[in-house]
């Protein structure tokens, strides 16, 4: 049966690996085409092989790094030229710093983490919106964490960045909803990632990660493109983490003492992404290894 989405032309931010990787490949199975963006040209390019591979038309690649202020807007000019308009757009791109607040602070690599998880996607929400709006059609899928309620110890300009963007969602949702732009909010949890195994490498990460649910990508980018062509406001995965998003203090008080098992005490900063310190570095493209290896 075709798509709904079919004949789409669809803007995935953070698509070299992880989530946005795996909604690219699914939206491209939906007959979208696609302009795919992340800092990492040559999985990017592997990317649009893969796409190609499948019989689906090959995505634009356009390298940005959206931790720069400007580099959004950029963005936005190059893809909506690349496809002549932009119906979708997906805001995935996202990075994590390991350490405490007080460690952290307000510096350079905390405000590089908002430019990421927060000013980017609303600078590309600005520069597209208002061709969606001319055309009474579009989506706009903000992929924000369900750690916008429950927040881990040492993950904290995480979670402030991405519950930002979730109070921005939910305000975008109406101030749209008789626009024809279709706003979609996207809530993970954890799910097997890059950015997850660079969480278990925080000190207590891995133990603390044990205790919760898990997903992974595939099924989630399935339910993403499912939530696309349904019209769907909101989606938490994995599902067990939903009451969540309803009963936040009694999560959080659960949550104090699951995460007792992270060392708060430990003084590093551990930077993620693909640009972050060699540990996280290492921890994500050992999990791509292996990934890609059982992909074969």
């Amino acid at each position: 049966m075709t798509s709904k989405l079919s004949g789409k032309r669809a803007l995935v931010t953070g698509a070299s690996s992880g989530i946005g990787r795996a909604i690219a490949i699914e939206l491209a199975d939906a007959g979208v085409e696609l302009a795919v963006s992340a800092r990492r040209e040559q999985a990017l390019e592997r990317l649009a092989d893969e796409i190609e591979a499948r019989g689906k038309k090959r995505p634009v690649v356009l390298t940005a790094d959206l931790s720069k202020r400007g580099e959004a807007k950029r963005l936005a000019e190059r893809a909506d030229e690349a496809l002549n308009g932009i119906d979708v757009l997906v805001n995935n791109a996202g990075v994590g710093i390991g350490g405490t607040q007080a460690n952290i602070g307000d510096g350079d690599l905390a405000r590089e983490l908002f430019e990421t998880n927060y000013w980017s996607p609303l600078a590309l929400v600005q520069a597209l919106a208002p061709r969606m709006r001319e055309r009474k059609s579009g989506a706009i899928v903000n992929v924000s964490s369900i750690g916008s309620y429950l927040v881990l110890p040492l993950a904290g300009h995480y979670s402030s960045s991405k519950a930002a963007l979730s109070r921005a969602t939910d305000a975008m949702e109406l101030e749209l909803r008789d626009t024809g732009i279709h706003v979609f909010h996207v809530m993970p949890g954890p799910v097997e990632t890059g950015m997850l195994a660079e969480l278990a490498e925080v000190p207590g990460g891995e133990k603390l990660l044990a205790k919760m649910p898990h997903g992974n990508a595939p099924a989630l980018a399935r339910k993403i493109v499912r939530g696309l062509e349904r019209g769907r406001r909101v989606l938490v995965y994995p599902g067990l983490l939903a009451a969540t998003r309803h009963f936040p203090t009694v999560a959080q008080r659960m949550n104090r003492s699951l995460s007792r098992v992270v060392d708060v005490n430990d003084p590093r900063v551990l930077q993620g992404g693909s640009a972050g310190d060699p540990l996280a570095v290492a921890a994500r493209e050992a999990f791509e290894r292996k990934s890609l290896a059982a992909a074969k």
